[in-house]
């Protein structure tokens, strides 16, 4: 299968996935890393792989519809089979989620549905929630809202900061994305009919 990586940032969780593929706990081919910003980490990260990188970046379209085109158009020009969002700051728009429903994915830093949105560690730490986690979706067209893959949690001190939630956060999203992306390259999770198909081993929560 053939994978592409949408980031905006540093590409920690893109490491992750470049780090199981050397280890050979990655099925599949990464394929295309595509940033709608130019000059950030994780293009550095993709030439050091030796995984084509491509720069769509996102003011030079005059609508988010145009942009959305274009990106689908550079997909399908590199045979792409699945795209993995991580840290892609983004909102795609209906029509590009329809186009490759199922084939979608997106990682958010909460037990969704609690604290959708892009500052959900934050918030869940100003909430002085006791438990947030990490979950791995199906993309729809609402705001992290597509069918759940899988979840993992973790508990909150009262007055822990919010660095160390992030840090603990990210070593989870960086052992479990790479888990899903190879089990959907496998075709061992998979959309069925706004239904997700997974293994009974996957965390939930």
């Amino acid at each position: 299968m053939r994978i592409a990586v949408l980031v905006s940032g540093s590409g920690s969780n893109l490491q992750a996935m470049i780090d199981a593929r050397t280890r050979g706990e990655l099925t599949g081919t990464l394929a295309l890393v595509l940033s709608n910003r130019p000059g950030v980490r994780a293009l550095e990260r993709a030439a050091s792989a030796g995984i084509p990188a491509v720069v769509l970046d996102h003011k030079a379209f005059a609508s988010r519809e145009a942009f959305d085109l274009a990106l689908h158009d550079t997909l399908k020009q590199h045979g792409i089979e699945l795209v993995v969002l991580a840290g892609f700051m983004r909102l795609l728009g209906a029509t590009f989620v329809g186009w490759w429903q199922g084939r979608l994915v997106n990682i958010h830093p909460s037990l969704l549905p609690a604290f959708p949105g892009a500052h959900a560690i934050r918030d869940a730490c100003e909430a002085r929630a006791s438990r947030t986690g990490v979950t791995i979706h199906f993309v729809d067209a609402g705001t992290d809202t597509g069918p759940i893959i899988a979840q993992q949690g973790l508990d909150i001190g009262p007055d822990e900061p919010i660095a160390s939630v992030e840090t603990r956060i990210h070593a989870i999203e960086h052992q479990l994305y790479p888990q899903v992306v190879d089990l959907l390259a496998r075709g061992e999770v998979r959309w069925d009919q706004g239904r997700v198909l997974r293994p009974d081993s996957l965390p939930q929560g």
